[in-house]
């Protein structure tokens, strides 16, 4: 079963005093090209973060969306005692100075700038841990975002795929009339040269099966059926066929322009050109394939 590249996971919990999110988003792309974006205070955790992503996910480009809130009940600032300290001093230097009265002079100094500082956040090992599971859980949830949209992707390829097999069975429809078209073509033209008369029959007919040896498709045909055989097939197997399945798609590819280079026929390559449009449409389809 397939999977694509595309998909969306997300996961909250609460770690110590904090609610932590975790988002990832994935699009196609032909390596894994990981952006993980967290805040400071996670900043030690990056690098783990990224490898557990790329090694879940693969293939992909691939954003990872880190956000905390902390806990209201908490207060995220304190005095910052240094400042407190300075203020106190010139401030009861003055106030003893100008004999004035103290007071009111902690209030004061609570209201005077810089007093406030935010307060050092930190996580310990047992949250790192917890943020690595929490991110686990996201990595579930996209993995099954992918395997449904790869549902999808499958029936669509299985699809198109299967109307490359119809349109060549039709088109071999008109593989022997290829030969008595061109026969009687090449008839006529001498008939119009007035040089009918003047032909060997016998090496007119040699010179026609080299002729048609020429744009002879058995090969073709058995390779394109074989190469469709092996799409199908290939979808089929664990996840990570979206690079062999591109390499398949271009197999077929050469095939089908070599029928149509042989054709020879106005109705036969019809159906080429129908059979290329949907090529096309596969491998459009298979670069969003894992």
């Amino acid at each position: 079963m397939i999977h694509s590249m595309t998909g969306y996971g997300k996961a909250e919990g609460v770690i110590g005093n904090k609610k932590i999110t975790i988002q990832l988003k994935s699009l196609n792309s032909k390596q894994a090209d990981v952006s993980v974006k967290v805040p400071s205070l996670f900043k030690d955790q990056e690098l783990v973060l990224r490898k557990e992503i790329a090694k879940d996910l693969q293939r992909g480009k691939i954003e990872m969306y880190l956000s905390y809130e902390a806990n209201e009940k908490e207060n995220s600032y304190e005095i910052d005692e240094v400042v407190f300290q300075r203020y106190y001093n010139q401030l009861s230097l003055l106030n003893g100075k100008f004999k004035l009265d103290n007071s009111n002079l902690t209030a004061t100094i609570l209201k005077m700038p810089e007093i406030l500082k935010a307060r050092e956040e930190s996580v310990n090992e047992s949250n790192d841990n917890a943020v690595l599971t929490l991110l686990k859980e996201a990595l579930v949830e996209i993995n099954s975002f992918r395997a449904d949209e790869g549902k999808t992707l499958e029936l669509d390829l299985t699809d198109h795929i299967n109307k490359i097999e119809s349109l060549l069975a039709e088109a071999l429809k008109y593989e022997d009339e290829r030969t008595e078209t061109v026969r009687t073509r090449i008839l006529s033209n001498l008939e119009d040269a007035q040089q009918k008369d003047n032909v060997d029959m016998d090496r007119f007919e040699q010179e026609m099966i080299f002729y048609m040896e020429k744009y002879d498709i058995s090969e073709e045909k058995v390779r394109l059926k074989a190469h469709c055989d092996y799409f199908k097939k290939t979808m089929a197997e664990e996840q990570g066929q979206g690079k062999k399945l591109g390499f398949i798609s271009q197999e077929i590819g050469r095939e089908v322009n070599t029928l149509g280079s042989k054709s020879n026929h106005a109705q036969m390559q019809k159906l080429v050109v129908q059979m290329k449009d949907q090529l096309e449409k596969i491998k459009e389809q298979v670069l969003n394939v894992l």
